[in-house]
Formats: C-alpha cells, structure tokens, sequence
C-alpha cells in the first residue's frame, strides 16, 4: 500500500496477522493506531470488515462494505460484503437484489453468482438458483466449485441437480 506511511503499514500488517490467529479484538487494536486520515482507506476498510465480520457485528461490517463501494465504485468487494452482512442480518432479499444490481458490472465473478444462488435458494428461487449456479460453473475454477456447492447447506434443494448443471 503505497499511500500508507510505514508506520501504518506496520498496523495494518498486525492486525492481518492477529486476523489469522483469529484474535479479532487485537487486530481492531491495531486498526485503531492507524492514523485517523488513513482510516477511511478501501485497504484498511477491507481489514475493519474483516475484523467486524469476525466479531459478528453485521451492522458495522454493511457500513464499512458501503463505504469501500463508494471509494472504488469499480471493485466488487464493497458490494459482495455488504451482501454478505445483509444476509446474516437476516435480509437476504435485499442481498440478493444489491448483487443482482451489480452482477453485470463483475461478469467474471464467479463467487458473486455463486452466492447469487446460494441467496435465490434460500428464498426458495430454486429456478434463479439454478441459473445463478450454471453462471458460476461456467467460469474458472468449475471442479473445486462444483465439490463446494455439493457441501454447500445454503444449496441443499439443489444438490441432486448439481451434477446436471
């Protein structure tokens, strides 16, 4: 990250690694010693979402998602997190309309229409689901998604027609 002075650089460093470890109060620690003007930059919100994710707090994770969409408007990772904070709030409708807002903008995202089905699933949109999941195996990394979708619970009224897709 070229914009960040070394010293938080070194923050945001420790805070990933303590991510890892899976402390997450350590690694907002570290986030919180980053100067308060480099805050707001997309490299450091991915690491908050990321700690916010970790602790649960869907809330804060949606905010700081959205505010990563309004800096790098180009990026999907805004967009895809705060769908993912949206579902685990228990509004995976609003979660699959804000992806299916974006989809076409992220055509090689395969993540982006996989979780596309896992949502239209839930909601009992097994047709959408399908179409969602065949959009998802035919990009890369088909076999390894295809083996994930077979596990996947979100998937479970799909799984006997995974193999046709």
């Amino acid at each position: 990250m070229t914009s960040l002075i070394r010293q938080d650089q070194r923050h945001l460093d420790a805070a990933e690694g303590w991510l890892g470890l899976g402390d997450w109060p350590a690694a907002n620690e570290e986030l919180d010693r980053i100067s308060p003007q480099i805050r707001g930059h997309p490299e450091v919100l991915s690491v908050r979402w990321r700690v916010y994710s970790m602790a649960e707090k869907w809330e804060l994770a949606f905010a700081v998602a959205r505010s990563v969409s309004e800096k790098v408007p180009d990026a999907s990772f805004g967009y895809f997190h705060m769908a993912i904070a949206l579902h685990k709030m228990k509004r995976t409708n609003e979660a699959l309309e804000l992806l299916l807002s974006v989809a076409d903008r992220f055509e090689d995202n395969y993540m982006m229409r996989y979780t596309l089905a896992c949502y239209a699933c839930q909601l009992g949109k097994l047709e959408e689901a399908r179409n969602w999941l065949k959009k998802a195996f035919d990009l890369p990394r088909k076999a390894e998604l295809r083996e994930i979708a077979l596990h996947d619970p979100d998937l479970e009224p799909l799984w006997a027609n995974i193999g046709t897709l």
